[in-house]
Formats: structure tokens, C-alpha cells, sequence
């Protein structure tokens, strides 16, 4: 865990988090849940993300980022079109269980610079995003409920993302920053 030095400015804790951040970027289509927004923003910054990526006009409620937002970019767009040209050619995940090309424990691997994009927890998302993206994940479910909450459904992916990058014996991963596992048993 990064403790920010006390009396730094967010401005300079961004910058001391730049070198370790990921190839990796969220994007929430039309949240309905300004507290889902705030956690989903919350658990980005545990994964140090590239951006979050937020898809229209839904607020977020500061609260529930934990303070978390003051450290990552969070970038908004009004509407598809914008979000497609801020992602260019980047590859473009949707998470969304009902029009899924695969399950999340079948995913050989995630391409570099990967944008996930989730959506609301009623209406998931839009034909348009769904067309445009590269693959559909779906995640198991077992209950009788539809979907998992968005924030949960967030955090499992970027879970099984970063577990596909981990590297033994340190909590710490990406960027320069990296420990080199053939350094040590412990991979310092």
C-alpha cells in the first residue's frame, strides 16, 4: 500500500503515482448510481488505472471514492461518439453478462491499453458499445438475481486483470517500478 507523503498536493501525489500506473482504463456508461460511480472510482485507484472514463452526465458521489478521485484522472465525455474518439484505437472491453463472447474465467489474456467500459445496472449497455467492442465479457452468475452490482462487477474484473499480470511475493505491480522476479525469492 502507498501512503501519500502528508502535506502533498493531489497534484503531486498524481504525479508520484504516474510512473506505476497501468495500461488499463474503466469506463461506466450512463451510471444511475452516483454511489456506484464513487466506488467503482475507488477500487480504479487500487488498480492505479490509466483514466476512469465517465460516459454521459451521471454525478458520482465524492464520499464513496474515499477521497480516491482527487488522485485519478477521471475524464468525461457526453455521449458514445465522444467516448469512441477519446478511446481511438485502443481495444474496447465491454463487461456486460446478457450479449457476453466470453466468460471472464475463459479470458486467455488482455490486451495492452484495454478500456473495459461497464454499464448501468438496469438497462447494462447499448447496442452501439457493444458493436464497437472488441469482446463481451460475461461474469459467472448462480443466484437468481440479473447482475452483480456494478461496482462489484468493476472491482471482479479488474481483479482478474491484474491477477494476469501479478508477480510473486510483492502487492506492488506495473509500471518501472515492477520488481524483477528472477532478482530474488521474493521478487525484490
Amino acid at each position: 500500500m502507498l501512503v501519500p507523503p502528508l502535506g502533498y498536493t493531489p497534484e503531486e501525489v498524481r504525479a508520484l503515482l504516474a510512473p506505476l500506473r497501468n495500461d488499463l482504463s474503466i469506463a461506466i456508461h450512463a451510471a444511475q448510481n452516483a454511489f456506484a460511480v464513487g466506488a467503482i472510482i475507488r477500487v480504479a485507484h487500487s488498480f492505479l488505472v490509466r483514466e476512469i472514463i465517465v460516459i454521459g452526465d451521471a454525478p458520482f458521489y465524492e464520499k464513496a471514492s474515499m477521497g480516491m478521485h482527487h488522485y485519478e484522472t477521471i475524464v468525461r465525455v457526453p455521449d458514445d461518439a465522444a467516448f469512441f474518439a477519446h478511446v481511438g484505437a485502443r481495444p474496447l472491453w465491454s463487461v456486460e453478462k446478457d450479449h457476453a463472447t466470453v466468460g471472464l474465467y475463459d479470458v486467455e489474456a488482455y490486451p495492452k491499453d484495454v478500456v473495459l467500459v461497464l454499464g448501468s445496472e438496469r438497462a447494462g449497455l447499448p447496442r452501439t458499445v457493444i458493436e464497437r467492442s472488441d469482446a463481451v465479457i460475461g461474469i459467472p452468475m448462480y443466484g437468481v438475481n440479473h447482475s452483480f452490482p456494478v461496482a462489484i462487477a468493476a472491482g471482479m474484473v479488474m481483479s482478474d486483470w491484474a491477477r494476469r499480470r501479478y508477480v510473486a511475493g510483492t502487492v506492488l505491480t506495473g509500471g518501472s517500478n515492477a520488481p524483477d522476479p528472477t532478482k530474488s525469492e521474493s521478487g525484490y
